[in-house]
């Protein structure tokens, strides 16, 4: 429930999957499943309010010196560990966020890291197009597809990926790690 631009418990039953979470410090929260959310770019005082509203691990998976005023993964690796948040970064440049072993990394995360998780990049397109072909076998194409229109995205041009995803992004996920997953703070 939101009180005066502030989420008290961010997985609210009646709060559907998609829904937007507005926030005076946090811009814009995406809630895409119960234990996963995406973000645009965080600042170092996000980190404290995104603990506060019950986050437990938080992905950055925007490249360092995208743009000149994102905050460097270093200090955001920091900023995670002050407020006990589990911290990884997984850097994916727009053109990669198909590549194979790419989203098996982000489906490895979203299954190994504690939740709930919130995924972040420049302005969370990013994450929800690499969310959607890591959770279309698990929730379905549709189930997808509807999550992300909700959330504002029409991915509609991405449903014959996300349907030969759906065949092969279990035997992905049971592959070693990528070898650009930085492990950092709080675990």
């Amino acid at each position: 429930m939101l009180r005066a631009g502030r989420l008290f418990f961010f997985r609210c039953p009646e709060r559907p999957a998609g829904a937007i979470l507005r926030d005076a410090i946090v811009a814009k929260i995406i809630q895409l499943e119960p234990d996963v959310a995406v973000a645009p770019q965080l600042v170092e005082a996000d980190f404290g309010e995104i603990a506060t509203r019950g986050f437990r691990s938080v992905v950055n998976i925007r490249p360092d010196g995208e743009a000149p005023d994102q905050l460097p993964q270093a200090q955001a690796a920091a900023a995670a560990r002050r407020h006990g948040l589990t911290y990884r970064y997984l850097p994916v440049k727009n053109l990669n966020a198909t590549d194979d072993h790419i989203v098996g990394g982000f489906a490895r995360l979203m299954d190994e890291l504690p939740g709930p998780i919130l995924f972040y990049c420049g302005t969370s397109t990013r994450c929800t197009v690499l969310w959607t072909q890591a959770a279309a076998s698990r929730l379905g194409v549709d189930a997808v597809l509807s999550i992300a229109r909700k959330a504002g995205y029409d991915f509609a041009f991405l449903r014959d990926t996300l349907a030969e995803r759906s065949g092969w992004l279990g035997a992905v996920a049971a592959s070693p790690s990528p070898s650009t997953l930085s492990t950092t703070a709080g675990g």
